[in-house]
């Protein structure tokens, strides 16, 4: 089974399909070619919570370079198209706590079926 990635701040962009590219403090084993499982939720479930299964996405491409080398298309891709790469850097380094020239891992990916989402025990 492929391993679970949360996209809980961006559940409506990877329902639309509109996401295509997800940067990451950590996954630096993952790899081209590599399954993963997008969820609502991976961590912190509570008594009685299910992992609700987003999809199966298949990497095209992995690779690490600072937050700040954000460009207005990978803000488009990460399915933030109305926001300038300074205003995306902000909104990650408020939610992370880090400075914008931290390493992040830039996966770009692509969908899988489409039959999710989907609880699963």
């Amino acid at each position: 089974m492929p391993k679970n990635m949360s996209f809980a701040m961006t559940i409506p962009q990877i329902k639309a399909r509109t996401k295509t590219v997800t940067r990451r403090f950590g996954w630096w084993q993952l790899k081209e070619g590599d399954v993963i499982c997008a969820v609502e939720k991976a961590m912190g479930l509570k008594k009685g919570e299910k992992v609700v299964r987003l999809g199966m996405l298949g990497v095209k491409s992995v690779r690490r370079e600072k937050l700040n080398a954000i460009t207005r298309e990978d803000c488009i891709a990460e399915g933030f198209p109305d926001m300038t790469p300074e205003q995306f850097i902000s909104m990650l380094c408020k939610q992370y706590n880090c400075k914008p020239d931290r390493i992040c891992n830039r996966i770009e990916f692509g969908y899988l079926g489409n039959q999710l989402p989907i609880e699963f025990q």
